[in-house]
């Protein structure tokens, strides 16, 4: 199986046993092989863009999940001449991720975030052929069909009754 299905595959396989908690990573090129024991990493030979809109299509059909974004923050601050395509690529991002609520934070906190939910939870990481700086794309999944409100007035029910 070439790589162009495999990485499908595996994400049409994991995404059922996904839920609250775990992540699915979009990359570029050079993002790190991270050594937590619950991050699998693929390379997808594919482009960034493809990748994001498979990964989100198959979310978007999984009632049980919905993402969470993170971006990088210093994706904000790259202009064409430092890295050419960046204003597509920017482009592309907004309107593919503006139904879902994104925060942009530091690169590294981000990765220190993923791997320390990898010691405990999985993480599918999915390597693109995207040549262009902090433009990886961090899905933290979370569950689709309860939501922080929801959450929020259980608790505030249970204290009231204790």
């Amino acid at each position: 199986m070439d790589t162009s299905t495999c990485w499908k595959s595996v994400l049409s396989e994991r995404l059922p046993l996904l839920g609250h908690r775990n992540w699915i990573v979009v990359a570029d090129a050079a993002y790190p092989s991270q050594t937590s024991p619950g991050i699998q990493t693929l390379a997808t030979g594919q482009t960034h863009e493809d990748v994001l809109s498979h990964v989100l299509q198959q979310i978007d059909q999984s009632p049980h999940v919905r993402p969470i974004v993170h971006l990088d923050k210093e994706i904000d601050l790259l202009d064409e001449a430092a890295a050419p395509g960046i204003d597509t690529l920017r482009r592309f991002l907004d309107t593919s991720l503006n139904a879902f609520p994104v925060s942009k934070r530091l690169h590294e906190d981000i990765i220190a975030d993923l791997d320390a939910a990898g010691e405990t939870f999985d993480i599918l990481l999915l390597k693109t052929n995207m040549v262009l700086p902090y433009t990886t794309v961090f899905l933290q999944l979370d569950c689709g069909y309860w939501d922080e409100a929801s959450e929020h007035a259980l608790r505030s029910t249970m204290t009231a009754a204790t």
